[in-house]
């Protein structure tokens, strides 16, 4: 798999704010939701790798790493401990680090030079294949990937779910708020590994389905409502349904059809922020009576006359 930018995903450059990422995920999560390009093959992968890069930066420790290695920014403890381990093995004031020379940072070039027999033993040849777990022999275990499919509302609510990846029954609990798109991983869960060597690790993509009731941007939700003229006329309440079901709204006198109201946190659960939550947004439709009465219509025409 090809190196993915998540800063260029975004439009951003390395010193960009969390409200920098912030604005410029929801921009580009609006451009590119799938409900809005149905049947878009490269809106979804786009739309993909705005959510995985928006979930990488705005971890602290996530980006910290990503910003110190950049590609293998996954394997950077495991660097960290590999050099932690030779110096060890070494003793103070021994020869040459063998890791020495080569550049683990962002900028750096992932594709030159020749890696040590030590690194490759920890790692396998330029982090291709299984990797050793630094005993001769011995090599980390395949990484699996699934994917696991929920509606809108099981993913709005924290919850255990099982289901089954090679044979294996696993169980694990969904936090609330996770994304169309969004990958996680579970250290351990992968293949065993090779002569003592550590197990794999199991990365799950969850696939959420749309909703007919509401269309979800981010953290935000977007629904429409119906109301009757006199209301939208005169203002009253009315009826709206949200995640955690319906709620009274106060419509303004002379509302306009097309105009939306805004209810704060009763949108989306934000992924692992317990209590926080984005908001729902109400596009109201007016609805236009048909097939009226002669005394109806009456009342109407002396309407329109009184505004003339």
């Amino acid at each position: 798999m090809a190196f993915l930018d998540y800063y260029k995903v975004l439009g951003l450059d390395k010193s960009a704010s969390q409200d920098d990422i912030k604005k410029a995920y929801r921009k580009l999560a609006r451009k590119y939701h799938p409900d809005l390009n149905p049947n878009d093959e490269d809106a979804k992968k786009k739309f993909q790798e705005i959510n995985e890069a928006n979930e990488v930066l705005t971890d602290t420790e996530k980006r910290k790493k990503y910003d110190q290695y950049g590609e293998n920014w996954k394997h950077g403890e495991e660097y960290e401990k590999a050099q932690q381990q030779y110096r060890q093995s070494q003793g103070a004031g021994a020869g040459r680090n063998p890791f020495e020379g080569y550049d683990f940072n962002y900028s750096g070039n992932y594709d030159t030079g020749e890696y040590s027999d030590f690194f490759e033993e920890l790692f396998g040849s330029r982090f291709g294949g299984g990797r050793s777990s630094g005993r001769r022999g011995s090599y980390r275990g395949q990484d699996f990937e699934t994917s696991l499919e929920l509606t809108l509302h099981q993913a709005s609510e924290t919850h255990k779910q099982t289901f089954t990846v090679n044979g294996k029954n696993i169980r694990i609990t969904i936090p609330a708020g996770v994304e169309d798109g969004q990958k996680i991983r579970l250290k351990g869960q992968g293949a065993d590994g090779v002569n003592g060597g550590p197990k794999g690790d199991l990365y799950i993509t969850f696939s959420i389905k749309p909703d007919h009731r509401f269309n979800r941007i981010g953290n935000d939700l977007y629904t429409k409502m119906d109301i009757d003229l006199p209301t939208a006329l005169l203002g009253g309440d009315s009826i709206v349904e949200t995640l955690t079901g319906k709620i009274n709204v106060k419509i303004k006198e002379g509302t306009q059809s097309g105009s939306k109201v805004r209810l704060k946190g009763k949108g989306f659960p934000i992924y692992k922020k317990e209590g926080e939550f984005g908001d729902l947004y109400v596009e109201i439709h007016v609805k236009i009576p048909t097939h009226l009465n002669e005394e109806q219509k009456k009342l109407v025409q002396q309407l329109a006359d009184s505004m003339k």
